[in-house]
Protein backbone atom coordinates (compact mmCIF):
# COMPACT_ATOMS: atom_id res chain seq x y z
CA UNK A 1 0.00 0.00 0.00
CA UNK A 2 1.22 3.51 -0.79
CA UNK A 3 1.39 5.51 2.44
CA UNK A 4 2.15 9.15 3.17
CA UNK A 5 3.21 10.15 6.70
CA UNK A 6 3.31 13.83 7.59
CA UNK A 7 5.56 14.70 10.50
CA UNK A 8 7.60 11.66 9.52
CA UNK A 9 10.77 12.75 11.32
CA UNK A 10 9.09 13.29 14.66
CA UNK A 11 8.86 11.06 17.71
CA UNK A 12 5.78 9.03 16.78
CA UNK A 13 6.04 9.64 13.04
CA UNK A 14 9.48 8.06 12.69
CA UNK A 15 8.35 4.93 14.57
CA UNK A 16 5.27 4.76 12.35
CA UNK A 17 7.38 5.03 9.20
CA UNK A 18 9.59 2.15 10.33
CA UNK A 19 6.60 -0.07 11.16
CA UNK A 20 4.92 0.59 7.82
CA UNK A 21 8.16 -0.24 6.01
CA UNK A 22 8.55 -3.41 8.10
CA UNK A 23 5.10 -4.48 6.94
CA UNK A 24 6.06 -4.02 3.29
CA UNK A 25 4.29 -0.75 2.49
CA UNK A 26 5.77 1.94 0.26
CA UNK A 27 6.17 5.06 2.41
CA UNK A 28 6.65 8.71 1.58
CA UNK A 29 7.69 10.74 4.61
CA UNK A 30 6.98 14.46 4.66
CA UNK A 31 8.51 16.84 7.20
CA UNK A 32 9.45 20.52 7.30
CA UNK A 33 11.99 20.15 10.13
CA UNK A 34 10.38 23.08 11.94
CA UNK A 35 12.93 23.93 14.69
CA UNK A 36 10.63 23.38 17.68
CA UNK A 37 13.57 21.29 18.87
CA UNK A 38 16.93 20.48 17.29
CA UNK A 39 16.31 19.36 13.67
CA UNK A 40 19.37 17.12 13.98
CA UNK A 41 17.39 14.93 16.36
CA UNK A 42 14.70 14.53 13.72
CA UNK A 43 17.32 13.63 11.12
CA UNK A 44 18.63 10.91 13.44
CA UNK A 45 15.09 9.62 13.98
CA UNK A 46 14.86 8.69 10.29
CA UNK A 47 18.26 6.97 10.03
CA UNK A 48 16.78 3.48 9.61
CA UNK A 49 14.10 4.64 7.18
CA UNK A 50 16.55 6.37 4.86
CA UNK A 51 18.37 3.07 4.42
CA UNK A 52 15.19 1.35 3.23
CA UNK A 53 14.39 0.99 -0.49
CA UNK A 54 10.68 1.52 0.12
CA UNK A 55 11.10 4.98 1.67
CA UNK A 56 11.04 8.38 -0.02
CA UNK A 57 11.45 11.66 1.82
CA UNK A 58 10.06 15.05 0.87
CA UNK A 59 11.16 18.11 2.79
CA UNK A 60 8.00 20.18 2.44
CA UNK A 61 6.16 22.68 4.61
CA UNK A 62 2.42 21.99 4.65
CA UNK A 63 1.75 25.68 5.33
CA UNK A 64 3.30 27.02 2.14
CA UNK A 65 4.67 24.45 -0.30
CA UNK A 66 2.85 22.85 -3.25
CA UNK A 67 1.61 19.43 -2.13
CA UNK A 68 0.22 17.89 -5.32
CA UNK A 69 3.25 15.75 -6.16
CA UNK A 70 3.65 14.56 -2.57
CA UNK A 71 0.07 13.31 -2.22
CA UNK A 72 -0.37 11.94 -5.75
CA UNK A 73 -1.14 8.23 -5.70
CA UNK A 74 -1.36 7.97 -1.92
CA UNK A 75 -3.74 5.30 -0.63
CA UNK A 76 -3.36 6.01 3.10
CA UNK A 77 -2.36 9.37 4.58
CA UNK A 78 -1.30 9.54 8.22
CA UNK A 79 -1.42 13.20 9.28
CA UNK A 80 0.85 13.48 12.32
CA UNK A 81 2.52 16.82 11.54
CA UNK A 82 1.76 19.47 14.16
CA UNK A 83 3.29 22.02 16.49
CA UNK A 84 3.21 20.16 19.83
CA UNK A 85 3.25 21.18 23.48
CA UNK A 86 1.01 23.44 25.51
CA UNK A 87 3.48 25.84 27.18
CA UNK A 88 4.72 27.60 24.06
CA UNK A 89 1.26 27.71 22.54
CA UNK A 90 0.44 30.66 24.80
CA UNK A 91 3.30 32.80 23.51
CA UNK A 92 3.80 31.43 19.97
CA UNK A 93 0.18 31.14 18.88
CA UNK A 94 0.77 32.13 15.22
CA UNK A 95 3.05 29.10 14.85
CA UNK A 96 0.38 26.81 16.30
CA UNK A 97 -2.30 28.32 14.11
CA UNK A 98 -0.11 27.84 11.05
CA UNK A 99 1.23 24.36 11.76
CA UNK A 100 -1.94 22.85 13.21
CA UNK A 101 -4.78 24.60 11.38
CA UNK A 102 -3.55 26.18 8.14
CA UNK A 103 -1.30 23.22 7.37
CA UNK A 104 -4.15 20.79 7.93
CA UNK A 105 -6.51 22.77 5.69
CA UNK A 106 -3.96 22.87 2.85
CA UNK A 107 -3.34 19.13 3.15
CA UNK A 108 -7.08 18.44 3.09
CA UNK A 109 -7.54 20.63 0.05
CA UNK A 110 -4.80 18.76 -1.80
CA UNK A 111 -6.31 15.38 -0.87
CA UNK A 112 -9.55 16.30 -2.59
CA UNK A 113 -7.68 15.68 -5.85
CA UNK A 114 -6.42 12.18 -4.92
CA UNK A 115 -8.83 9.51 -6.20
CA UNK A 116 -6.62 6.69 -4.87
CA UNK A 117 -7.15 7.76 -1.24
CA UNK A 118 -8.64 5.00 0.91
CA UNK A 119 -8.03 6.40 4.40
CA UNK A 120 -7.00 9.68 5.99
CA UNK A 121 -5.89 9.08 9.57
CA UNK A 122 -5.65 12.24 11.64
CA UNK A 123 -3.58 12.12 14.83
CA UNK A 124 -5.28 14.26 17.45
CA UNK A 125 -4.72 14.46 21.19
CA UNK A 126 -6.35 14.04 24.59
CA UNK A 127 -5.81 17.80 24.99
CA UNK A 128 -9.03 18.39 23.04
CA UNK A 129 -10.93 17.13 26.09
CA UNK A 130 -9.43 19.71 28.43
CA UNK A 131 -8.18 19.57 32.02
CA UNK A 132 -9.97 16.33 32.91
CA UNK A 133 -9.60 13.89 30.03
CA UNK A 134 -10.80 10.71 31.69
CA UNK A 135 -13.41 8.70 29.84
CA UNK A 136 -14.50 7.61 26.40
CA UNK A 137 -14.95 9.46 23.12
CA UNK A 138 -18.23 10.99 24.28
CA UNK A 139 -16.43 13.32 26.69
CA UNK A 140 -17.11 16.99 25.90
CA UNK A 141 -14.29 18.74 24.07
CA UNK A 142 -13.21 21.70 26.23
CA UNK A 143 -9.54 22.43 25.57
CA UNK A 144 -7.78 24.64 28.13
CA UNK A 145 -4.68 25.56 26.10
CA UNK A 146 -4.19 27.19 22.68
CA UNK A 147 -2.50 23.94 21.60
CA UNK A 148 -5.65 21.97 22.40
CA UNK A 149 -7.80 24.60 20.68
CA UNK A 150 -5.81 24.33 17.44
CA UNK A 151 -5.85 20.53 17.48
CA UNK A 152 -9.62 20.55 17.96
CA UNK A 153 -9.97 23.10 15.18
CA UNK A 154 -8.01 20.76 12.90
CA UNK A 155 -10.33 17.89 13.92
CA UNK A 156 -13.30 20.01 12.87
CA UNK A 157 -11.65 20.89 9.57
CA UNK A 158 -11.04 17.21 8.86
CA UNK A 159 -14.67 16.41 9.69
CA UNK A 160 -15.90 19.22 7.46
CA UNK A 161 -13.89 17.97 4.49
CA UNK A 162 -15.03 14.42 5.19
CA UNK A 163 -18.68 15.50 5.23
CA UNK A 164 -18.53 17.83 2.24
CA UNK A 165 -15.94 16.15 0.02
CA UNK A 166 -16.08 12.50 1.03
CA UNK A 167 -12.59 12.19 2.51
CA UNK A 168 -12.38 8.80 4.29
CA UNK A 169 -11.39 10.19 7.70
CA UNK A 170 -10.49 8.31 10.88
CA UNK A 171 -9.50 10.39 13.93
CA UNK A 172 -7.24 9.08 16.71
CA UNK A 173 -6.83 10.89 20.02
CA UNK A 174 -3.44 10.00 21.50
CA UNK A 175 -2.95 9.98 25.28
CA UNK A 176 0.51 10.82 26.73
CA UNK A 177 2.78 8.87 24.40
CA UNK A 178 6.27 8.04 25.70
CA UNK A 179 9.22 5.79 24.86
CA UNK A 180 12.46 5.93 22.85
CA UNK A 181 12.82 9.10 20.74
CA UNK A 182 10.41 11.03 22.94
CA UNK A 183 10.81 14.75 22.26
CA UNK A 184 13.31 16.50 24.56
CA UNK A 185 10.66 18.97 25.77
CA UNK A 186 8.37 16.22 27.09
CA UNK A 187 8.09 15.42 30.78
CA UNK A 188 9.47 11.90 30.97
CA UNK A 189 12.40 12.75 28.71
CA UNK A 190 13.24 15.70 30.96
CA UNK A 191 12.87 13.65 34.16
CA UNK A 192 15.12 10.88 32.84
CA UNK A 193 17.73 13.26 31.48
CA UNK A 194 17.94 15.15 34.76
CA UNK A 195 18.33 11.96 36.80
CA UNK A 196 20.96 10.52 34.47
CA UNK A 197 22.94 13.76 34.66
CA UNK A 198 22.55 14.11 38.41
CA UNK A 199 20.51 17.30 38.05
CA UNK A 200 17.29 18.31 39.83
CA UNK A 201 14.05 16.95 38.45
CA UNK A 202 11.69 19.88 37.88
CA UNK A 203 8.09 19.22 38.93
CA UNK A 204 5.43 21.78 38.03
CA UNK A 205 2.44 22.22 40.29
CA UNK A 206 1.69 19.74 43.06
CA UNK A 207 2.92 16.68 41.14
CA UNK A 208 -0.44 14.99 41.49
CA UNK A 209 -1.27 15.39 37.81
CA UNK A 210 -2.22 11.96 36.45
CA UNK A 211 -1.44 10.70 32.98
CA UNK A 212 -2.77 7.68 31.13
CA UNK A 213 0.49 6.56 29.55
CA UNK A 214 0.80 5.06 26.06
CA UNK A 215 4.01 3.36 24.94
CA UNK A 216 5.03 4.43 21.46
CA UNK A 217 4.90 0.97 19.84
CA UNK A 218 1.35 0.50 21.17
CA UNK A 219 0.40 3.90 19.73
CA UNK A 220 1.88 2.93 16.37
CA UNK A 221 0.04 -0.40 16.35
CA UNK A 222 -3.28 1.38 16.92
CA UNK A 223 -2.43 3.87 14.18
CA UNK A 224 -1.69 1.16 11.64
CA UNK A 225 -4.86 -0.73 12.55
CA UNK A 226 -6.84 2.42 11.83
CA UNK A 227 -6.31 1.68 8.13
CA UNK A 228 -9.13 -0.84 8.52
CA UNK A 229 -11.40 1.40 10.63
CA UNK A 230 -14.71 2.57 9.16
CA UNK A 231 -14.54 6.17 7.89
CA UNK A 232 -16.02 8.74 10.23
CA UNK A 233 -14.94 7.10 13.47
CA UNK A 234 -13.04 8.68 16.38
CA UNK A 235 -10.97 6.52 18.73
CA UNK A 236 -9.08 7.13 21.96
CA UNK A 237 -5.60 5.59 21.96
CA UNK A 238 -4.31 5.09 25.50
CA UNK A 239 -2.12 2.61 27.32
CA UNK A 240 -4.57 1.93 30.12
CA UNK A 241 -2.08 2.47 32.95
CA UNK A 242 -2.36 5.80 34.76
CA UNK A 243 0.25 7.29 37.08
CA UNK A 244 0.87 10.58 38.82
CA UNK A 245 4.07 12.57 38.41
CA UNK A 246 5.24 11.28 41.80
CA UNK A 247 4.47 7.68 40.76
CA UNK A 248 6.66 8.07 37.68
CA UNK A 249 9.50 9.66 39.62
CA UNK A 250 9.46 6.72 42.08
CA UNK A 251 9.71 4.30 39.15
CA UNK A 252 12.64 6.27 37.73
CA UNK A 253 14.34 6.28 41.12
CA UNK A 254 14.15 2.49 41.08
CA UNK A 255 15.81 2.44 37.65
CA UNK A 256 18.50 4.87 38.81
CA UNK A 257 19.08 3.14 42.11
CA UNK A 258 19.02 6.46 43.97
CA UNK A 259 16.52 9.13 45.02
CA UNK A 260 15.79 12.07 42.77
CA UNK A 261 16.51 15.63 43.77
CA UNK A 262 13.29 17.53 43.07
CA UNK A 263 12.85 21.21 42.29
CA UNK A 264 9.27 22.48 42.57
CA UNK A 265 7.95 24.98 40.02
CA UNK A 266 4.63 26.81 39.71
CA UNK A 267 1.78 25.15 37.80
CA UNK A 268 1.70 25.61 34.04
CA UNK A 269 -1.35 27.36 32.57
CA UNK A 270 -3.45 24.96 30.54
CA UNK A 271 -1.92 21.81 32.03
CA UNK A 272 -4.17 18.78 32.15
CA UNK A 273 -4.90 17.46 35.64
CA UNK A 274 -5.98 13.96 34.65
CA UNK A 275 -5.91 11.86 31.51
CA UNK A 276 -7.19 8.30 31.37
CA UNK A 277 -8.44 6.93 28.08
CA UNK A 278 -11.40 4.59 27.95
CA UNK A 279 -10.35 2.50 24.93
CA UNK A 280 -13.33 0.15 24.84
CA UNK A 281 -14.32 1.39 21.39
CA UNK A 282 -11.00 0.75 19.62
CA UNK A 283 -10.57 -2.59 21.38
CA UNK A 284 -13.93 -3.81 20.13
CA UNK A 285 -13.72 -2.32 16.65
CA UNK A 286 -10.10 -3.03 15.73
CA UNK A 287 -8.99 -5.68 18.21
CA UNK A 288 -6.28 -3.40 19.53
CA UNK A 289 -4.96 -3.50 23.08
CA UNK A 290 -1.81 -2.01 24.63
CA UNK A 291 0.95 -4.55 25.18
CA UNK A 292 3.63 -2.62 27.12
CA UNK A 293 3.47 -1.96 30.85
CA UNK A 294 4.53 1.39 32.25
CA UNK A 295 7.45 -0.24 34.08
CA UNK A 296 8.74 -1.89 30.90
CA UNK A 297 8.16 1.21 28.80
CA UNK A 298 9.97 3.53 31.20
CA UNK A 299 12.87 1.09 31.38
CA UNK A 300 13.11 1.05 27.58
CA UNK A 301 13.10 4.85 27.42
CA UNK A 302 15.63 5.06 30.28
CA UNK A 303 18.08 2.76 28.51
CA UNK A 304 17.57 4.47 25.14
CA UNK A 305 18.31 7.88 26.63
CA UNK A 306 21.33 6.55 28.50
CA UNK A 307 22.76 5.10 25.30
CA UNK A 308 22.00 8.26 23.32
CA UNK A 309 23.69 10.37 26.01
CA UNK A 310 26.90 8.36 26.14
CA UNK A 311 27.50 6.67 22.81
CA UNK A 312 25.90 8.62 19.98
CA UNK A 313 28.17 10.48 17.56
CA UNK A 314 27.55 14.20 17.10
CA UNK A 315 24.26 14.81 15.34
CA UNK A 316 24.13 16.51 11.98
CA UNK A 317 21.14 18.39 10.68
CA UNK A 318 21.96 17.50 7.08
CA UNK A 319 19.14 15.46 5.53
CA UNK A 320 18.90 13.91 2.06
CA UNK A 321 17.38 16.11 -0.58
CA UNK A 322 13.62 15.82 -1.11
Amino acid sequence: MRCLVTGAAGFIGSHLVEELLRRGHDVTGLDAFVPYYDPAIKTANLAAAWAHDGFRFKGLDLRTDPLGDAVAGAEVVFHLAAMPGLVRSWSDFPDYLGCNVTATQRLLESLRQVPSLKRLIYASTSSVYGADAAGDESLPTRPVSPYGVTKLAAEHLCSAYAASHGLPLVTLRYFSVYGPRQRPDMGYHKFIQAMQRGEPVEVTGDGRQVRGNTYVSDCVEATVRAIDAPPGEVYNVGGGESASVWDVIRKLEALAGRPAEVRRLPPRPGDQQRTAADTTKIRRALGWAPATSLDDGLAAQWHWQAEAETSSPPLTADAPSP
